[in-house]
């Protein structure tokens, strides 16, 4: 049967089932911080609630508590070092971060560009539309 769902799985379900392997192979930040990369580029919300539904009913409450507060600490932390290339990082740190830390980050990293890469930036975000 196993060879028969394999066969109907989408590649993105395969991929997702590889990394999760390799993080509980390696068992370290960088492995499941990549993790959370590949399931947020291949799965939909949906089914990534349903994927922590699961592993937090496999948790005792004690551990869930633990686990959430670990993942939702108080206010906003700084980005972390960047596991692929600083616009990832930048991105996945953006999608969670509050708007109060989004502004302050935003207004410094563009105050401590040089003149020319703040002319740059300044005439690429010009020629977006602002939503």
């Amino acid at each position: 049967m196993s060879k028969t769902l394999s066969k109907y799985m989408p590649d993105a379900y395969k991929r997702v089932a590889r990394t999760v392997g390799y993080s509980l192979l390696l068992t370290d930040a960088d492995a499941w911080h990549g993790l959370t990369v590949v399931l947020t580029a291949r799965l939909t919300p949906r089914e990534r609630a349903a994927m922590a539904w699961a592993v937090l009913r496999s948790l005792t409450p004690e551990q869930v508590v633990a686990v959430a507060e670990t993942v939702l600490p108080e206010g906003s932390s700084a980005p972390i070092a960047p596991l692929f290339n600083h616009m990832d990082e930048a991105a996945f740190w953006a999608d969670m971060a509050e708007p109060e830390a989004l502004e302050a980050y935003c207004l410094a990293s563009f105050n401590a560009m040089p003149a020319p890469r703040k002319a740059a930036f300044l005439e690429f975000v010009q020629g977006r539309q602002v939503a």
